[in-house]
């Protein structure tokens, strides 16, 4: 596992590009194993979660090649349908593969998938939706079996939450159903999105991405294509949180102004004016941030919530810049009951936070915070004590950042871009 060396105060602010959206292309790259054809993604982040996913999309036969973010895949024939435990521990989309195994294969076997340990991270939409298509689920723990030798058929299908990860699935599987599948309570993500239009460009037929309610008519196959993946808007909130931290100017490229509507909101309640630009975003430095009061003077609250809500993996990064602002907030992470607990590393590090539960933290600011040997919990979590090791006096040591790099594409590389005394050990 490495280790990053930061060293307090010498971000200087600067101009950073931002990278492929990582939610998008994971899902994506499940869904090129639809067609036996080729197909070529531009703007992929070279990260490791792409790269576990390539692993499985290649251990189940498909062939790929990765250069200079440009993804050249093509799955002639499906070699294997049941996927290692191994393989599916290493991240949370590998659940994903279900769904193109199914239309290609009749049947498909997976392992309970990975990722970040933040608190209970539910299954029943992908179940729920596969089962009503039409899969049969073999009632087991330690595996998911399902069996289709018939295929799948669209119904109207509603999920009891709006999760991304289990629209995705449910996408991917009536992109090829016969008949139409109708999707309320759909996730309506930026990534969502992109993943609907790339399999649009491989001939499917999807209308209503981007609302809660997505309709899916089946065809009968799916082709090659060609598709350029959006913008990270979580890296970019995350860049825009170091700035503001620390007070120096950000450039960002490569953004879409409107996956950036409520992260202006919540940065100008912290204090902080930005600019949104059609294809970029200005961030100014040297500002004086003040927390904005409700009316009548109570104590703001951010909460998380499901798209256009202030994603979860925004609050992390949020709850450290807030400490750099002067006044009261109450974080209400609603989504995950473990993703507030990264907050006793910022009180050994000085900062003015009372944790009230798993879901709400109390930050005062400005608080002087010291360096300190940290550890990555998680990948935002990682990327939060970046930022508050960059606005503490003196130097850090945070460990295990492979986390870290699983959502951050050439991470010490763009901060050094701004200025930034890190190194990598």
């Amino acid at each position: 596992m490495s280790s990053l060396i930061v060293k307090g105060g010498t971000v200087k602010g600067g101009e950073v590009m931002i990278s492929g959206n990582k939610n998008a292309v994971l899902p994506m790259i499940a869904a090129l194993m639809l067609s036996d054809e080729e197909s070529i993604l531009h703007n992929v982040p070279d990260i490791l979660d792409v790269h576990t996913m390539l692993d499985i999309a290649a251990f189940l036969g498909a062939e790929y090649t990765f250069e200079k973010n440009v993804l050249r895949f093509r799955c002639r024939d499906v070699k294997n349908f049941i996927i290692p435990q191994e393989m599916c521990a290493r991240n949370r989309t590998s659940i994903l593969f279900a769904a193109p195994l199914i239309a290609r294969c009749g049947k498909a076997e997976l392992c309970p998938p990975g990722g970040d340990v933040i608190g209970r991270r539910r299954l029943d939409g992908h179940f729920y939706g596969l089962t009503k298509l039409g899969a049969v689920m073999a009632p087991e723990w330690k595996t998911y079996r399902f069996d289709a030798p018939k295929g799948l058929a669209g119904r109207e299908l509603f999920l009891d939450e709006a999760s991304v990860t289990a629209t995705e699935q449910i996408m991917i599987a009536a992109a090829c159903a016969k008949g139409t599948t109708t999707l309320y309570n759909a996730a309506c993500e930026p990534h969502v999105s992109d993943l609907a239009a790339m399999l649009n460009a491989m001939g499917a037929n999807i209308s209503g991405a981007g609302s809660n309610t997505i309709i899916i008519e089946g065809v009968e196959k799916l082709h090659g294509c060609t598709h350029h993946v959006c913008g990270d808007h979580i890296e970019a909130g995350s860049f825009l949180a170091l700035g503001a931290a620390t007070g120096t100017p950000i450039t960002l490229r490569g953004t879409t102004v409107r996956h950036y509507w409520m992260l202006r909101r919540v940065f100008e309640r912290l204090g902080w004016q930005m600019t949104l630009h059609p294809d970029h975003i200005y961030l100014p430095g040297g500002q004086d941030p003040k927390v904005v009061s409700d009316f009548g003077g109570y104590i703001p609250q951010i909460s998380d919530g499901t798209w256009p809500q202030y994603p979860s993996d925004m609050m992390s990064c949020s709850i450290v810049a807030a400490t750099q602002s002067q006044g009261t907030v109450m974080f209400f992470e609603k989504m995950f009951e473990s993703r507030i607990y990264f907050v006793d590393r910022l009180i050994s590090m000085g900062a003015n936070a009372i944790v009230c539960d798993p879901h709400r933290v109390v930050i005062t600011g400005r608080s002087e915070l010291h360096g300190r040997i940290l550890e990555s919990p998680d990948i935002r979590a990682g990327m939060a004590m970046v930022i508050a090791a960059f606005c503490a006096r003196g130097d850090s040591r945070i460990d295990n950042a492979d986390v870290i790099y699983r959502g951050y594409e050439h991470l010490v590389d763009k901060l050094r871009l701004i200025g930034a005394d890190v190194e990598e050990a």
